[in-house]
This record gives C-alpha cells, structure tokens and sequence, in this order.
C-alpha cells in the first residue's frame, strides 16, 4: 500500500519537483504567518486591515489567472515556473531589506501582498497543468495526492517553526528564510529532463480564453465541481483570516498557539491527501458533493464549540474534510479535461479557488468585527450546507455532453463521426 501511495515519486522529474516545493511551501506557510502577524501588530489586531491584505494578496489571482492558463497553454511550463519563483523570491527579500531597516509601513504591506499575489496568479495554473506533464494521466491523482500531501505537511511544519522563530527572532528572520527557499525549487526545475516530459505533441499558438469557456459550457460535469468550489471556497475557505483571529482575540494566546491553530487543520488535510493518494480513477459527482456536505457540517461545528483543546480537534477534522473535498474537485476536473484546454480549465478552477477569496475575507472580516470570529466558521459552514443542496437540485438529472470520462475536444469529436461515415 506504501508503495502504491508513493509510486508517483518513481518518476525522476516529478521527485526533483516534490523535493524543491516541500522546502519553499514549508517557508512560504512560515511567510504567510509572519505577514498575519506582522498585519495584526501594526493595525492594533483590526480584522479588517487583515481582510484588506489578504484580498490585495488574491485580487491578481481575479483578474490574471484565465490569462496565466493561456499562457500555460502555449509557452514552457517549465520554464515560465522558473521565472515566477525567481520573482517571488526577489519580492521576499526586498521586504525583508525592507524590515531590517526599520521602515516599513503598513503600505509597504500592501504593496508586497498584491505583488506577491500578481506572481501567483501566473504560477499556481502553471504547476497545476505541469503535473500532468512530469507524470502523466495514469499517475495523476497519485501525484496530485502527492503534492496535497507536501503542501498540508508544509502547513504543520512551517507554521509551527514560524511561531518559534517569530518569537525568539522576530518577523524578518522568516522572511528571509523564505526568500532564500525559492532557490530550492528553482534548482529542482533547472535540474529536470526535459525530454522526460509528457508534453502534447503541439501547443496551441492562438490559445483562447474564450475557446475555454466554450468547451467548459458542453461539459456539466465540469461545470457543476467548479460551482461548488467557489461557493463552498468564498463561503467557508476563510482559514487565513480565521485563524489569527480566533488565537488573539477569542484564546489571547501569542503566535506559537496560533500555530497550532494552524497546524491542527493541516494535520487533517494530511490525512486527506494520503486518504485520496489510493485513487486511481476519476471521483464520481456523488462522491464530490457529499465531501462538500462532510466538510459544510463539520466545520460548522468548529464554530459552535468553545474550548481551545475540542478547537483544535475539530479544526483537524474541518482540515480532514476540507482537504478530502478539494481533492475530489480537483481531480474530476483534471482527469476529465482535455490536456490541450488542461491549462486554461485549471485556471479557471484556480481562479474560482482562490479569486473569490477577495470577497470572502472582506465579508468575514466585516462579520468577525461586529459578531465575532466563531459566526465566520458555523455560518460559512451552513451556508455552503445549503449551497451544496442547491447545487444537488439544480444538476439533478443532467448529463454532460461528452462523455465522463473525458475530454477530447469537439474538433477530435466531428473528425471521428466524419471517418466513421
């Protein structure tokens, strides 16, 4: 069973690039718990400037992502992964040029937020559609398993480090840290073979946005996992905001027990990630929409309890779910779309993720002034309960216009009808 779960890492390419993220995800948690915290010092603990640089940080992800899919269509993976991370690593270490001395304001916060989040739009639709590209469509849910699996321990370990290291040697010491750790990945990516590489024989030249959203509008079966990926991620997938604040203004606690906050909810993600690194085919609608019910009822219990120790293990068990969905979206969409519109989909999806986080820590940060924190978690979890019923009614009963497995484009489609004629 180990090796089966595992058996995604025998592919050289792919455990080149699994060894550089695991060390620059692991750094970039650490990153993000040192902006919150340095957020959170510098406004007085205000909800709502938080809410404001998280949604600076994802706002480019709204308005560059289906852009960045085109962009993962028609140019070198590969290449185009280096450039973002050698970015992300140079914005890093101006910010911590920038702490060390002394100047910085809560502009220069901003600043770096929506920079960060304009290199990141470019980049997560990149790596997204490059894992199918190291590993193929037979080991794709494995390695995508793989690298939920790295991700989550990433989210135990760096947050844990982070608050140590925050407070014995304060903020910068993190973000330098990170800034050195893009190095890791970019030397993962140089070291690749590119002849290795599972590439589609031709790239589109003229990859269309537009084009994508024509195949997704035939595909329901897309369609639906898409919808209930930026309900449930606007409604209830708030955690960046979440967290620092339940650790400072409900547990008054520092920012060592924020990182167990923080930990607690990766830990269950990595359960979820080795749960699903088993999966060898494509998850079922039904199996998609009960996770999203899973995950709605269990984090709306997060937010009824009271006690810091039931907390964390219901943050655990919101992790676990929360993980376990994602996955299951994620790998119907992937393993039922075509490679040639692969990139411009997990834009989209990647966009849907993310992008309406803007929104949703905007709302929650308004909500978790005036009501309290723990009102963003069992109403973020009850919405997406009702959502996912909704979604249930609207798509009963229909079927997508291919078929569910897959994803040859309409072009591929006439030409067979034509040659069986």
């Amino acid at each position: 069973m180990v090796r089966h779960s595992l058996r995604s890492l025998s592919v050289r390419n792919f455990r080149y690039f699994t060894v550089g993220q695991v060390l620059s995800v692991t750094c970039g948690w650490m990153m993000f718990i040192a902006q919150d915290w340095l957020v959170l010092s510098m406004s007085g603990d205000s909800a709502q400037t938080l809410g404001v640089v998280t949604a600076l940080q994802f706002t480019p992800v709204l308005l560059l992502t289906l852009y960045a899919g085109r962009l993962a269509d028609r140019l070198d993976k590969r290449r185009l992964l280096v450039l973002t991370n050698v970015a992300a690593g140079l914005l890093a270490l101006l910010l911590g040029i920038l702490l060390l001395s002394g100047a910085e304001r809560l502009w220069h916060v901003y600043v770096f937020a929506f920079a960060l989040g304009t290199v990141t739009a470019v980049e997560t639709p990149t790596r997204m559609s490059f894992v199918s590209e190291m590993v193929g469509p037979e080991l794709l849910p494995n390695a995508s398993a793989m690298s939920a699996a790295y991700f989550n321990l990433a989210r135990i370990v760096g947050p844990a480090i982070a608050g140590v290291a925050i407070g014995q040697f304060g903020v910068v010491s993190v973000v330098l840290l990170n800034a050195v750790s893009y190095l890791a990945t970019v030397a993962a990516l140089l070291r690749m073979r590119p002849e290795e590489l599972l590439r589609a024989e031709t790239r589109p030249q003229d990859a269309k946005v537009s084009d994508g959203l024509r195949y997704l509008a035939g595909r329901p079966d897309l369609v639906l996992p898409l919808t209930l990926v930026a309900c449930v991620g606007m409604l209830a997938f708030n955690f960046q905001l979440v967290l620092p604040l339940l650790a400072k203004t409900v547990f008054h606690a520092g920012s060592a027990s924020f990182g167990m906050l923080t930990t607690a909810l990766a830990v269950g993600s990595l359960a979820a990630a080795f749960a699903t690194s088993v999966r060898s085919g494509r998850p079922s609608q039904r199996l998609v929409l009960g996770s999203a019910i899973a995950f709605a009822a269990v984090e709306t219990a997060a937010g009824l309890v009271t006690g810091y120790l039931t907390t964390l293990l219901l943050l655990a068990a919101t992790g676990f779910a929360a993980g376990y969905f994602a996955q299951a979206a994620n790998h119907r969409i992937q393993l039922g779309t075509d490679p040639l519109y692969r990139g411009r989909v997990m834009a989209l999806y990647s966009l849907i993720f993310t992008g309406s986080t803007p929104v949703g820590v905007l709302l929650c940060g308004w909500l978790a002034d005036h009501w309290g924190v723990r009102v963003v978690l069992w109403g973020g979890g009850l919405a997406s309960l009702a959502v996912t019923f909704v979604l249930i009614l609207v798509f009963a009963g229909r079927r997508p216009r291919t078929a569910d497995h897959g994803a040859r484009p309409p072009r591929e489609d006439r030409q067979d009808r034509v040659n069986a004629g």
